[in-house]
């Protein structure tokens, strides 16, 4: 058994919703094995409310979560990155930093809850939420230890095409 932390960062272009939910459950399912962080090329500026209210509801840690730029975890000093998920099509599509130490990285898109307002946007925070949280239980029970970087690679395609994926989830990085 190793003691490795393994770092993960989950890119969206607003950095306000997919991506924050990624974050909080990567750290707490991931039980002190990962640490997940989260950022946007383009950041709002502010989390969603929503995200902070259905986290908090459920009992993830939202202490200290912000909407920041990838430009931050670009910088030398930096954490170093094992794995990369872009959870929105547009982030997806745009051309990253050159990340320090070659991260794994996979496309797991769905579909935006921010984009859906009034009666119903806790319900689509929240269905964002378990299919990132199916994604992530997924991702968890790799034996990553004893995979090479193909076949990582494969598997985090595969989970990419899971349930609530977007069009172009589950495509190559």
């Amino acid at each position: 058994m190793t003691d490795k932390v393994y770092n993960v960062l989950f890119l969206c272009t607003g950095n306000s919703a997919r991506s924050v939910l990624g974050e909080a459950i990567m750290n707490k399912l991931g039980d002190g094995r990962f640490r997940a962080y989260s950022a946007g090329s383009q950041p709002k500026g502010e989390v969603h409310p929503m995200a902070l209210s259905v986290l908090s509801n459920l009992g993830f840690d939202t202490a200290g979560m912000r909407s920041k730029s990838w430009d931050e975890f670009a910088a030398p000093d930096a954490p170093r990155f094992d794995f990369i998920f872009t959870v929105c099509d547009n982030a997806a599509g745009e051309t990253c930093p050159v990340w320090i130490g070659h991260p794994l990285t996979a496309h797991w898109g769905i579909e935006d809850p921010a984009a859906v307002e009034g009666e119903g946007q806790r319900d689509a925070f929240l269905q964002a939420l378990r299919y990132l949280q199916n994604r992530i239980a997924l991702f968890l029970a790799l034996p990553l230890a004893s995979l090479d970087d193909m076949a990582t690679r494969q598997h985090l395609k595969e989970i990419g095409k899971s349930e609530g994926a977007s069009a172009k989830a589950g495509t190559s990085e």
